[in-house]
């Protein structure tokens, strides 16, 4: 499996597409909210001759949801959040004119993701793990063969998510943390959904919420 990252919106948020030999693709968190983010997206997946089979949210806040509705009618395929996220979603719609988006358009999840399920394309799966605390319907995706974590506001270079927002609780984001992704080996690398890559081990020693 390979990982794309792209940095969109001006909340900086990073969408991924995950993609492998088969050439399909599943696109995470697409943030892609201008004309110009939407025709990078869509230019590097023709430039690689990829195949988009399917669009997951990590959670549904507006920066990681803005270009769910372009992913979805340029692509026409399956879009899969975890139902205690609904909520969230739905509520993107009341506030993004306050946050400058006056053009989002609202897209409704096909169907949802749950607590170890698999989450399959091409030759690939990955492990939805459930990780509640920036929001409430919050997941991850692990690879186990190639050691990767696609995060979300989870867990991020030296800091957590923000909990303040609704739906959040820090004692249930740290729980998550220390559950779902500190169980891992320290080699694993988180792909976070704000600024760069990190691994389990280098924030198991030094991230300051952690200690």
């Amino acid at each position: 499996m390979l990982v794309s990252g792209f940095t969109f919106n001006a909340f900086s948020e990073n969408t991924y597409l995950l993609h492998d030999a088969t050439k399909e693709c599943v696109v995470v968190d697409p943030g892609c909210y201008s004309r110009a983010e939407q025709q990078a997206l869509q230019a590097f997946i023709e430039e690689h001759q990829l195949r988009v089979v399917l669009l997951v949210n990590t959670h549904a806040h507006i920066d990681h949801v803005l270009g769910n509705a372009f992913v979805l009618n340029t692509y026409q395929v399956p879009f899969l959040l975890h139902e205690a996220d609904f909520a969230t979603l739905r509520a993107v719609g009341s506030y993004a004119p306050s946050y400058g988006f006056a053009q989002y358009q609202p897209a409704e999840p096909t169907g949802t993701l749950a607590a170890g399920q698999p989450l399959r394309f091409g030759e690939t799966e990955l492990e939805v793990r459930f990780a509640p605390g920036h929001a409430p319907g919050h997941v991850v995706f692990y690879h186990a063969p190639l050691k990767v974590v696609i995060g979300g506001d989870v867990l991020f270079q030296g800091s957590i998510g923000r909990t303040d927002l609704p739906g959040g609780d820090y004692a249930t984001l740290i729980q998550s943390i220390k559950t779902e992704l500190l169980t891992l080996p320290d080699d694993v690398t988180v792909y976070a959904g704000h600024g760069p890559a990190t691994t389990i081990g280098a924030e198991r020693r030094s991230n300051p919420f952690l200690q």
